[in-house]
């Protein structure tokens, strides 16, 4: 096992905005202080800039970069990280730089690890790097990243992908576990442990875990469904079939099937579970009810039912679910 060097590629010129220099500082923290203690040599983290090496760019914040590492300097490095890329990239289609890309494929060729945190996905996909596999981002980005990058196997669901050479994470702390979980693989899990502690945060969080959000039925769900999706999470503590939400719509069975799921891009029944287990969420993070009462009052049933689809659908269990959300 051994640290080596991670090169963080850093995009200064974009004008960072607070949640960017967020996920810039997350692998400058963990791979950038030296920890003699835990590991001797620890990680060689160099901040490979877009411009010139030893030329400096204001940022929006008022931050000033200075470094003498560039875009050649990943190709040599173990690991590169790409914390994020500019929000006219991912929001607006503006194309990323070309310079970029083609360090980012030298690197890979060259055998580096390559990480991507929140939106740095999209560097990685333009590169052609995330073709066939699959990977994540912030949920807020990654319809984007599947329609632009259709060879991507996107999961919007998760924390992290790990793929071996290839990985992947959702944004802001996110970036954080999946840091932690690189010197988990590095070091061992005394060392990332003990790292954890010292930054006061959770020593592990499972990639395969929830990305803990809301999904709502999206815009444009053809109108007529609206009312009867409304009564279904109203009667969520009810037993529900695909033939009780078709008799309130006033419509047929199959056509309430299809058109229910192209709404959501999912199927009936995954979208009642999906609400239960939105309820059960909630009420977790609101109430100190029983685990019992919330199964029944989700819809979920015993307890052991809503721990069996907590467990397969967020990654967790209802118990520790509610100590990392406790209520207020």
């Amino acid at each position: 096992m051994r640290a080596g060097s991670v090169a963080v590629v850093v995009t200064e010129e974009i004008h960072l905005p607070s949640w960017d220099l967020y996920e810039l500082s997350i692998p400058c923290t963990v791979f950038g202080n030296p920890q003699p203690d835990l590991a001797d040599p620890w990680y060689d983290l160099r901040l490979c800039g877009m411009r010139e090496p030893g030329s400096g760019a204001q940022a929006m914040t008022g931050l000033s970069l200075h470094t003498p590492y560039g875009l050649d300097d990943l190709v040599e490095a173990d690991t590169v990280i790409v914390p994020s890329v500019p929000d006219p990239c991912v929001d607006e289609g503006r194309p990323l730089p070309p310079e970029l890309i083609t360090a980012l494929r030298r690197a890979h060729d060259a055998g580096a690890r390559m990480v991507s945190l929140c939106t740095g996905a999209f560097a990685l996909a333009e590169a052609g790097i995330l073709d066939g596999r699959r990977a994540t981002a912030h949920w807020l980005h990654t319809a984007q990243l599947a329609a632009r990058y259709p060879k991507v196997r996107v999961d919007d669901s998760v924390l992290y992908v790990d793929d071996g050479d290839v990985l992947t994470s959702a944004g802001l702390t996110a970036g954080l576990d999946l840091c932690l979980h690189l010197v988990r693989r590095d070091l061992g899990a005394h060392v990332a442990n003990q790292l954890a502690r010292r930054m006061v945060v959770p020593a592990h969080r499972p990639g395969g875990q929830a990305q803990f959000i809301e999904q709502p039925v999206p815009a444009g769900d053809d109108g007529g469904l609206a009312p009867v999706l409304d009564w279904a999470r109203a009667h969520l503590d009810q037993p529900l079939t695909v033939e009780d939400l078709a008799r309130q719509a006033a419509m047929s069975s199959r056509t309430l099937y299809r058109r229910l799921q192209a709404a959501t891009g999912v199927t009936p029944l995954q979208w009642l579970l999906n609400q239960r287990l939105r309820r059960a969420q909630g009420l977790l993070e609101s109430t100190d009810l029983p685990i019992s009462r919330i199964g029944e009052l989700s819809g979920l049933g015993t307890a052991n039912n809503l721990r069996h689809h907590f467990l397969k659908q967020i990654g967790v269990s209802p118990s520790d679910y509610r100590r990392a959300f406790p209520p207020a």
